[in-house]
């Protein structure tokens, strides 16, 4: 007959085998679970056909530049053209390698308008623009003069820049020209969208061409 001891052993013995037994049980069943959940899938934009544009480049380094204000616009384009020059002269990279876009919206729009829009409505647009003249002849601009020949934006224009023109605010111009001269304001819109700049589109919103940039891959200068 065994003792209590050896009992008490034996009863010690048996629930630490099945112990050991169930939990390399639940050890397989977890690696199991776990090798059958899926891995999380890493977040990528949503492309649209719309947005094609965007790839329609054959830069190797993407650069978009945002301008709200005719000042914002001046050091944007002056830093788009720094970036193209020391991309140049530091790393010997053509101009061609460089993807620019320069995006002109709320009060920035204007400029991606072209001469004959600035001959036409040149005194209107001065005066939304709270009386904004020419820096150089102290007078009401008749002409883009950034985008006429050899102003910033015409010169980066020729070194492959992209010009980007907000739907919105070119809705907003024409609006305010319509009350302005009693016009017809979606026609005055149809005349400004078809009178831009030489390398510009007109984009949904400015603020949407800033996000579906960062998108496709373009650094982002936030101007004022």
């Amino acid at each position: 007959m065994e003792s209590k001891v050896t009992v008490a052993r034996r009863t010690f013995v048996a629930r630490l085998a099945a112990a050991i037994g169930l939990a390399g049980v639940t050890s397989a069943v977890s690696e199991t679970a776990l090798a059958q959940t899926p891995a999380p899938q890493r977040w990528q934009p949503t492309h649209h056909p719309e947005d094609d544009w965007y790839n329609q480049t054959t830069g190797i380094h993407r650069f978009v530049f945002d301008s709200i204000s005719p000042d914002g616009l001046s050091a944007a384009m002056g830093f788009a053209t720094t970036f193209l020059e020391a991309s140049k002269n530091g790393y010997g990279i053509k101009d061609a390698d460089s993807a620019i876009i320069v995006i002109v919206r709320n009060r920035s729009t204007r400029f991606g308008y072209n001469d004959a829009m600035w001959a036409k409505y040149g005194k209107q647009f001065s005066e939304q623009l709270n009386n904004f003249v020419d820096p150089k002849t102290k007078e009401v601009p008749t002409v883009n003069i950034h985008a006429t020949t050899d102003g910033t934006m015409d010169k980066l224009i020729k070194r492959g820049a992209r010009i980007a023109v907000c739907e919105v605010a070119t809705h907003g111009v024409a609006s305010s020209l319509a009350r302005s001269l009693s016009g017809d304001a979606d026609a005055i819109f149809k005349e400004l969208s078809a009178n831009l700049v030489p390398s510009a589109r007109l984009v949904p919103a400015g603020i949407v061409a800033v996000n579906r940039a960062q998108e496709h891959g373009y650094a982002l200068y936030a101007g004022g």
